[in-house]
Formats: C-alpha cells, structure tokens, sequence
C-alpha cells in the first residue's frame, strides 16, 4: 500500500529552482498500474500489472475493466505495461499494448494492439513477439514510443540474463524500432547483417523502463535501471551500443564489481547516472508553455527514491540535476506531458493515484 502524503487527497505547493508549482490529485484508484496515454477527448488510458486496462476521467473513479482484452498473466515484473495510441487513432480507433507471453522457450515481451470503440476492444492480435525469453522474471522492459515517422520503438531488458544484452541474435537488452503491424523496417540498422534480429535500433542496455522522444528536435531518450547503481539515461541513436554488462558504473547488489569497465572504444557513455540508484521508470521531455523555464528539460520518475528528476540538456549532454518531490513517499511508475502542458505523475502501488503538476 502507499503511505505518502499522496494518499490524502489535498494539493501540496512546492518551490522548484525556476517554477513554484502545485501536485494535484487527478484520479484513481488503480492497483499496480504501468503505463497510461491520452486520448484525444482529455480521458486517459492506464494499464494496470494484473492484466486489466481502465479508462480515467480526471475528477472520476476509473472505469471498469475494458472487455475485448484476452487474459494477461501478471508473472514477476511483467504483466500488462505500456499502452500508445496509434498516430491516425483518430481515424482508425487503434492502440498499442505491450505485455508478457508465455512461449514454449518461457517468458518473453509481446506487442499487441486493437480497435478501442463503444468502451470496449475490438480485434486483439499480436503483431510482435520479442525473442528473449526466459523462465525468470525480470527485466521486461517494455516501453512503447511511436516516432513522427510512424514507426513504433518497444524497449526490452535483459530479461535478467546478462550476455543477452551484448547479443545482436537477441531481442533481450534492446530499443526495438518496428513497423506498426509488427515487421522490422528495411532501413533499420541490423536488417542486413547475418546473424542479427532486423528488429534492434539500439543494443547493450540493461532493464530500460522509460522511453521519450522530444518534440522539437526528434532526439530519442531512454532511460534504464542499473543493480546496485548505474542508473543510466541515454541518448539512442542508430545502431549504437550502450555497453551493458560490459561497461556499468553499477555493481552486483552483493556490492562485488560487475566490471572494471566504465568506457570502452565503440560503446556510448551515458548523458547521465545514478549512484547509488534511484530505480527510475518514466521519461517524459517536457515541451509546453505552462513551465515556460522547463522547456526541453527531462523529468525522469523514481520507484526506489520516490520523488521527480528534472534535468537541463546541452545538446545530448545533461548539465543539471534538481530533486523534485523529496517528501512525496510514492513510486512513480510513469510521466507524461500531457496534452494541456501538464506533467503527470502514474503510482505503481495498489490503491494509488495519477497527480499533476500545476504552475502557482
């Protein structure tokens, strides 16, 4: 259960370095919820761990589970995560969900999508199942991001075995960048190698939970868990390697060394990490005119740490850390930008809220 000061349902006002800003309760509750997206009509679509997807009236208690929606086993940390509207959902009534499926070699992360129409789903398929899987539940990842170009990027993790991250014959330890019906693009950067998925954009992470394009300058930004430290943000370009498990500011969570390696030649640093870790799950680049003073700055959500990031960019380099939410006592699973130019915050617990920040 949650036990911060979120659990009451009046407004707190805090004073950041460049904006005094209120946290409002919008809605809820939901149990393990994971990821949520907008509709065009202001109500939000938000997933919950065990299977079920609810629709959020800001001021209401969430609907019902939406039927049309197959049984998802909640196994570890997978279950039913990210959820993205189709670009043309206003014309083809579409979204996108990621979720675990078992297979006959174990555990792995799947894309699905369907027709949201009349409070229900119609035409469940799945268009893409990841090849890591595993009987171990872990590392998932499973953010879901669609590009301006139309293409769909999925974030896998390692699935808690470590190799898999380094291994182009592996969707484990991926950014994933797929056609919307699931098939890899011509023009990605492995399509032609022997040996390598056609599916990878970006190799070598290791759990990456957020996952955020900016707006304004197209720029693609992960961010991953580390074990015990070495939390990392990343800019993900084409066909980089981010270098997990063999180079990690990170170590075991016995404390022992993973690697002596923290750079190598042909490996990307990243724009930022943490240690010791503040579990962050949630990346939003904030582009809006309610925090003028935040425009194009990161705000990464934290699970262990309980609190907001936000972080100044220079170019692809972060050149500023503020703690937001010090006193807030709540994991934050997921942030957004919302259509109003609002941050909005997604809690993980059971019985737990979305919130938003509000300009003074």
């Amino acid at each position: 259960m949650s036990t911060g000061f979120a659990d009451a349902a009046e407004a707190r006002e805090y004073r950041s370095e460049r904006h005094a800003f209120r946290l409002v309760r919008v809605g809820g509750p939901f149990d393990q919820a994971w990821g949520m997206a907008f509709l065009p009509d202001g109500r939000m679509l938000v997933t919950e761990l065990d299977g079920n997807l609810r629709i959020l009236e800001p001021g209401r208690r969430p609907s019902d589970p939406l039927p049309g929606l197959p049984r998802i086993e909640a196994y570890g940390q997978g279950g039913l995560m990210d959820v993205a509207l189709d670009p043309d959902f206003a014309a083809n009534r579409r979204i996108y969900l990621s979720h675990i499926a078992d297979t006959a070699d174990g555990w792995t992360t799947a894309v699905s999508r369907a027709r949201l129409d009349g409070g229900r789903l119609h035409g469940f398929e799945t268009v893409f199942t990841g090849r890591a899987a595993g009987r171990g539940g872990r590392h998932f990842g499973s953010r879901l991001r669609f590009a301006q170009d139309g293409k769909l990027f999925v974030t896998i993790g390692d699935r808690g075995y470590r190799p898999g991250a380094q291994d182009l014959g592996t969707h484990a330890g991926a950014v994933l960048r797929l056609n919307p019906d699931g098939t890899a693009p011509p023009d990605n950067p492995f399509a032609s190698r022997p040996g390598a998925l056609p599916e990878i954009w970006s190799w070598g992470h290791r759990n990456p939970q957020g996952l955020a394009f900016d707006p304004e300058t197209g720029r693609l930004w992960s961010q991953e868990h580390g074990p015990r430290g070495g939390d990392e943000v990343n800019l993900v370009r084409r066909g980089r390697n981010y270098g997990w498990p063999v180079i990690t500011y990170g170590r075991n969570y016995s404390g022992t060394k993973i690697t002596d390696e923290t750079a190598r030649p042909g490996m990307e640093q990243p724009a930022t990490y943490w240690t010791p870790s503040i579990a962050p799950s949630g990346l939003t680049v904030y582009r809006g005119d309610k925090f003028p003073l935040w425009n194009g700055n990161l705000f990464v959500g934290a699970l262990r740490a309980q609190l907001l990031v936000r972080l100044e960019l220079d170019g692809g380099r972060v050149v500023h850390e503020e703690r937001l939410l010090t006193d807030f006592g709540n994991r934050i699973r997921d942030v957004h930008t919302g259509p109003d130019g609002l941050i909005y915050l997604l809690l993980d617990e059971n019985d737990a809220h979305i919130w938003r920040l509000e300009p003074l």
